[in-house]
């Protein structure tokens, strides 16, 4: 029986491997949404909830499907979870659905779904492919609010503006302004302070990793003259 390393799953999927710092997927709605990490952490909690139960419904059925169809029906299965979404966030968080408009569709198209879809919740029990989902969404919503935060810090000088407005009055508490007096850089909200923003947060994950690597010793090479040789 095939064991499985729950805490290594969620650690790769977060950090390692996750689907934006590493994989580079999902650009387009990242990029787009987050002027705010408001908006960021709207899309990334949809995401995660179609994330999940796409992983729990393609493990349950997985046994039935034949390769040559299996990917219509992922698609298919996807995108009635991501309608069902779209549906009650314009019934129930109108204010946000607004905001976010043609990027909740557009989670159909989002690769990274498809692709744990296809290479893990199609091949795993239903227990390990939960987690997958939930940490690829989780992974995915880091990713949204780091480089939200980031933006709108620097952009306007708050933190989860209008959160109450847009995920309801219980999320008051979150919105945040560090910097009253700050008039804010408008470079950081416009789409290029995205792309700056991000190739930022990208070499700085970098940099981070290469110094927690360990390092390799030198290794010693000894000539038939018998000088050594340090490399």
């Amino acid at each position: 029986m095939q064991q499985y390393n729950y805490k290594e799953m969620i650690k790769s999927n977060l950090w390692d491997n996750n689907v934006v710092f590493a994989q580079m997927l999902a650009l387009c709605p990242l990029l787009a949404v987050t002027n705010g990490a408001t908006n960021g952490l709207g899309l990334g909690l949809i995401t995660t909830a179609v994330l999940f139960f796409s992983s729990l419904l393609i493990s349950l059925i997985r046994s039935f499907l034949t390769p040559q169809i299996r990917i219509p029906i992922f698609v298919l299965l996807i995108a009635s979870l991501v309608t069902i979404a779209d549906l009650a966030m314009n019934a129930w968080l109108h204010d946000l659905h607004k905001v976010l408009g043609l990027f909740i569709p557009l989670i159909v198209t989002n690769c990274a779904i498809l692709g744990r879809a296809e290479s893990y919740a199609s091949k795993n029990p239903c227990l390990p492919a939960i987690v997958d989902g939930l940490a690829t969404g989780l992974g995915f919503t880091v990713a949204l609010l780091v480089l939200g935060g980031c933006r709108e810090l620097i952009g306007s000088g708050t933190l989860f503006a209008n959160a109450s407005v847009l995920l309801g009055k219980s999320f008051s508490i979150i919105e945040l302004t560090p910097f009253p007096a700050y008039k804010g850089l408008l470079l950081a909200i416009l789409p290029a302070g995205g792309f700056i923003m991000l190739g930022f947060i990208l070499a700085g994950k970098r940099i981070f990793d290469q110094w927690r690597a360990p390092q390799a010793p030198p290794i010693i090479a000894v000539s038939n003259d018998f000088s050594c040789h340090v490399k």
